[in-house]
């Protein structure tokens, strides 16, 4: 990512946090819209989910300027996900669903190029998950 981008991306979730539960809301409800079956990875209680998915946004959305830093977390997440039971597949879905509630978010304020950050942003994000939910899948067939 350029320096523009992730100062784009870091920005604009600057304006979405004063919102957070509605675009967390908001967030689930695509992702179970377009993937109904992903709800049975979910408890009952989506207030704690959309609080642990606020977080997590904005520890890695900060975090995209040290990205040294930020990788193993990110691994280490994906790890996790791997063993809640999330698929290969269920990160185009969560993609889609990111962008479409950021749209909703920001309005006006989700222009071209924030929308090109923040694709930016989440396939290096993905591919940084899904490539610490394969070295746990490596670790659990070496064992």
């Amino acid at each position: 990512m350029t320096p523009d981008q992730i100062t784009l991306v870091q920005t604009s979730f600057g304006r979405v946090l004063p919102i957070a539960d509605t675009a967390a809301t908001l967030f689930y409800g695509r992702v179970f819209e377009l993937a109904p079956e992903v709800r049975a990875l979910f408890s009952e209680d989506m207030a704690k989910q959309r609080r642990n998915l606020m977080q997590m946004l904005q520890v890695t959305v900060k975090g995209l300027s040290n990205l040294e830093r930020l990788v193993p977390m990110v691994e280490a997440l994906g790890q996790r996900h791997a063993n809640y039971g999330v698929q290969e597949g269920h990160y185009e879905v969560v993609g889609a669903a990111l962008l479409w509630t950021l749209a909703q978010g920001l309005g006006t304020h989700f222009t071209p190029e924030v929308e090109a950050a923040w694709r930016e942003a989440y396939t290096l994000l993905a591919g940084t998950m899904q490539a610490g939910a394969r070295m746990a899948a490596d670790v659990a067939l070496a064992a």
